[in-house]
This record gives structure tokens, C-alpha cells and sequence, in this order.
């Protein structure tokens, strides 16, 4: 990974049973070559089941932030969003600092000279809305089977990345449950859950 300030991104991520990564760098690098772009900053992560981990996105997402980037290169969306409902947060990160998301195998671009990229995207991102109701009813038609059996109900993980994109939003504009829910694309009930959290911690460190 080069470190100097580059406007164009490239993030890769393969499972090790896919063995992909190879074939999905030339093809991005090649996208990009064709464009007469400069050679890209690459990130790279490997998927596991066993680790919801992906440094390379971290340090992606913190490039971004840097400034100085103009567009995110992948070769499908699911390569950007380790499931389709993480997809709107990371992109909606992506659209608050004009950062245009390019996914090469699908044509999608969502820079202001493309459209009809944008409104590709708009329907993956909608798609990830359903796909969002549709987990949290079976979610809670789950839990009240659950209550009714008398089991001890808990909360599953979060994904790290989404925990860093809130406490970076909550620096900025304050423990706004709201504004903060808005400008990343998170559940409201994520964003309580994520700051309490943080609270607790602060509250801990002091003590």
C-alpha cells in the first residue's frame, strides 16, 4: 500500500476459498489505466467467516477522510460492503466527502458526470433498505419466539467498521442520535447502542 496522497483508491477483498484477488487487480487496474488515472493506492482484505476485521477498509475510509480522494475503485459492491445492508453506510460516507464510488464489473459510477450510476447504486442501496426491514422483522419475530420459550436473549457483534464510522461522526457533530443516524445511513437504535457504549467507556476512564 503506498501512503502518498493519491485521487484514486483501489480496495480489493477475496475470500481465501476464492483465491480472486489476482483477477479482480488487474481487471480494477486496468479499469483505471484506460482512464489515464495515475496508478491507484490499493487496500486489500481477506474475507473470513471467522473475523468481522477488515483493516484494509479501516485504513481505506481513513485516506478518505485525509482528503484528497476523488473516487473508490472495487470490483463488485459486495466487495465494498461485507453484506449489502453495511453498503449505504460506507457509501453514504463515501457521498458526504464527493467521493465517487466505482464498482468495475457492474459499470456502476456514481461521479456527477454518470447518473445513471448513481441511480444503479440508488437501487442496490434500496434493495439494502429491504434487505435491512426484512432482517430486523424475522429479528423480531425471532426474539418473541425466543422470549416465549424462555430463552436469555442477546445482541449479536457489531461490525467494527460501522462502530468507527459512528464514533467518527460523533466527534464532530456531538451524541446526535439523529444527525448522526442520518449522515452515515445507521438504524437510530445502532447509534444509541454504539454511543452508550462509548459513554460507558468514557465515564470508566475517568474513574
Amino acid at each position: 500500500m503506498n501512503a502518498t496522497k493519491n485521487p484514486t483508491i483501489v480496495y480489493l477483498r477475496v475470500s481465501t476459498a476464492e483465491q480472486e484477488t489476482d483477477s479482480q487487480e488487474h481487471q480494477v487496474l486496468e479499469y483505471c489505466r484506460v482512464r489515464g488515472w495515475q496508478p491507484p493506492v490499493i487496500f486489500r482484505d481477506a474475507a473470513s467467516g471467522a473475523s468481522s476485521s477488515r483493516p484494509g477498509l479501516e485504513q481505506m475510509l481513513a485516506q478518505v477522510r485525509a482528503g484528497g480522494v476523488h473516487q473508490v475503485v472495487t470490483y463488485k459492491p459486495d466487495r465494498l460492503g461485507r453484506r449489502l445492508t453495511h453498503l449505504p453506510i460506507i457509501v453514504g460516507e463515501l457521498q458526504m466527502r464527493n467521493v465517487a464510488s466505482i464498482c468495475t464489473s457492474q459499470g456502476i459510477d456514481t461521479s456527477k458526470q454518470n447518473p445513471v450510476g448513481q441511480l444503479q447504486l440508488g437501487v442496490l442501496m434500496a434493495v439494502a433498505g429491504f434487505e435491512r426491514a426484512l432482517i430486523k422483522a424475522r429479528t423480531l419475530a425471532g426474539l418473541e419466539v425466543a422470549r416465549r420459550r424462555g430463552k436469555r436473549l442477546g445482541r449479536p457483534p457489531l461490525d467494527p467498521t460501522i462502530v468507527r464510522l459512528i464514533h467518527d461522526s460523533a466527534a464532530r457533530l456531538g451524541h446526535h442520535v439523529r444527525a448522526i443516524a442520518r449522515e452515515i445511513h445507521a438504524p437510530p437504535s445502532t447509534v444509541c447502542r454504539v454511543l452508550a457504549k462509548l459513554d460507558r467507556e468514557e465515564i470508566h476512564a475517568v474513574g
